[in-house]
C-alpha cells in the first residue's frame, strides 16, 4: 500500500482552508482536518506551500489519514493583488451581523439582504468570499468588493467590506469535514451570518456574465459592472517578464503581485512561471549545479516565449543567476514578443535575513552546495529594464515600477 511522505506540497485550494485554520484556537474547535490521499505512517507531516516553503506541521492520528494538530511554521504568504490588501483582510469591528457573499448580489438579492437586517442592530460586515487563483486574481470577489464600496459610498448600504478566503472541496491534498460557514464567521470574528448569496447557476461562462451584467446594471455603477466583464487589452503583441534576483530577493512575491495586477487589467491570458514551482513539474530531477540550473531557466524561458507566441503574458521569477541564460531567454522572447527584464537587486544580507525557507544557513554550514550568493557566483545584469530593491521598496510600489516601463495604467 502507497504511504504519504513525510512532507507534502498543498495546492492554492489547501491554502485558503489552512488560511481559515490558522488562527489562535481555531484548529481546536473546528478542525477537522484529513488528508485525502494515503494514510501516512509517520507521526508528523510537514505542509509547504507551492514555492517548498514550510508553512505548517501536523500531527497525524496513528492508522488514520487525521491531522489532529496544526502548527503554524510561519505566515502564509500574502495574497497578492488588491483582495490581499491588509485594508480588506481585517478582521471585523466586533460582533457584527455578518453577509457572506460569493459574487456581486443582484437588485433582488441586495434588497433581501437588506429587509433580514435588524435596523436596531450594528452595521452589517459585508465579507467578500474570494478563492486562491493560479493568476492570482478573482475578478469576480474583485467586482464584488468594487461593487459593494461603491454602494457604502452611495450611502445604500452601511458597515465594513472585507475579505475572506473560501474553501470546497476539490483537487487538493487536504479534505475539511466541518462547517466551512461557521469556520468564516469564527476566522473574520464577527457575529451571527444572517444571509448567504450564494454563487451563480452553473452554465456558459458567456451567459452567466450576460445575465450578472442585465441583473447589476439597474444596481451598480458603470465601473462596477465593468469590473464583471472582459478586461480591455493595454497591448497586442505576446510579453515576457523576467524576474532575476537572489534567494529571498522577494522576486516571486513581487511576480505574483505583477500577475495579479496584469490579469485584472489585461486581457492577455497572464501565466507565472515561478522558479520553485516550475521545478516540481517541468524540471522535476533537475539538479542545482550551474548546468542543471541553465537548463532549468532555459525550460522557463522556452514556456514563456511559446505563451509570448500566442500572444499571452508570462511573467516569470526564477534566481537565473547567469547572464548568458538570461540572454538567451531574452533572444527566444524577442523573437515572437516583447521582453522586460527585471533585476530585484535586494541585498544579500537583506535577504537572508528574510529566509523563510531556511536555506542560507543551511548553505553556510555547507549542507546545500553551489548555494547562488553563497557557494555559487550570481552575476548581476547590466541589461535591466527595470531594477528594484524590495529592501527599501513595499511591493506595490515595486509593481507599480515594473508596469511603468510596461505602460500600463
Amino acid at each position: 500500500m502507497p504511504t504519504a511522505p513525510s512532507s507534502l506540497v498543498v495546492t492554492p485550494r489547501d491554502l485558503d482552508l489552512l488560511e481559515l485554520l490558522s488562527g489562535p484556537g481555531t484548529f481546536a474547535s473546528h478542525g477537522a482536518l484529513r488528508l485525502t490521499g494515503a494514510t501516512p505512517t509517520v507521526p508528523r507531516l510537514t505542509l509547504s506551500d507551492a514555492e517548498n516553503t514550510p508553512v505548517f506541521r501536523a500531527r497525524v492520528e496513528a492508522g488514520t489519514a487525521r491531522l489532529l494538530e496544526l502548527e503554524p511554521l510561519q505566515p502564509l504568504a500574502p495574497v497578492p493583488g488588491e483582495l490581499g490588501s491588509r485594508e480588506l483582510r481585517r478582521p471585523s469591528d466586533g460582533e457584527r451581523p455578518l453577509v457572506l457573499l460569493h459574487r456581486l448580489p443582484s437588485t433582488a438579492e441586495l434588497a433581501g439582504v437588506l429587509e433580514r437586517l435588524d435596523p436596531m442592530a450594528p452595521a452589517a460586515c459585508w465579507v467578500v468570499l474570494a478563492r486562491r487563483t493560479p493568476s492570482g486574481v478573482d475578478l469576480v470577489a474583485r467586482a464584488a468588493v468594487v461593487g459593494l464600496l461603491a454602494l457604502r459610498e452611495a450611502g445604500r448600504l452601511e458597515g465594513d467590506v472585507v475579505v475572506a478566503p473560501w474553501w470546497e472541496p476539490g483537487d487538493g491534498v487536504l479534505a475539511f469535514d466541518g462547517d466551512v460557514t461557521g469556520l468564516v464567521a469564527h476566522h473574520v470574528g464577527g457575529g451571527e451570518v444572517r444571509a448567504i448569496v450564494p454563487a451563480s447557476d452553473r452554465g456558459p461562462r458567456e451567459q452567466r456574465e450576460a445575465a450578472n451584467r442585465a441583473a447589476l446594471s439597474a444596481t451598480f455603477p458603470t465601473e462596477t459592472i465593468s469590473a464583471l466583464a472582459p478586461p480591455s487589452a493595454v497591448g497586442g503583441r505576446g510579453l515576457v517578464v523576467l524576474f532575476t534576483g537572489l534567494s529571498g530577493s522577494g522576486k516571486s512575491t513581487v511576480a505574483k503581485a505583477l500577475a495579479a495586477r496584469l490579469a485584472s487589467q489585461d486581457a492577455r491570458g497572464v501565466t507565472l512561471l515561478d522558479g520553485d514551482e516550475v521545478r516540481q513539474m517541468l524540471s522535476a530531477g533537475l539538479g542545482f549545479d550551474r548546468a542543471s540550473r541553465e537548463l532549468n531557466v532555459a525550460r522557463i524561458g522556452y514556456v514563456a516565449a511559446l505563451v509570448a507566441r500566442h500572444g499571452g503574458i508570462a511573467v516569470a521569477a526564477p534566481i537565473a543567476p547567469f547572464a548568458s541564460t538570461r540572454a538567451e531567454v531574452r533572444g527566444m522572447a524577442e523573437a515572437v514578443g516583447d521582453f522586460v527584464l527585471v533585476h530585484v537587486s535586494t541585498p544579500l544580507e537583506a535577504c537572508e535575513a528574510r529566509d523563510r525557507k531556511g536555506l542560507y544557513a543551511k548553505a553556510r554550514a555547507g549542507e546545500i552546495p553551489e548555494f547562488t550568493g553563497i557557494s555559487s557566483p550570481y552575476e548581476e545584469p547590466d541589461d535591466a529594464d527595470v531594477v528594484i530593491d524590495t529592501s527599501v521598496l513595499g511591493v506595490e510600489e515595486a509593481v507599480d515600477q515594473v508596469l511603468a516601463v510596461l505602460r500600463v495604467e
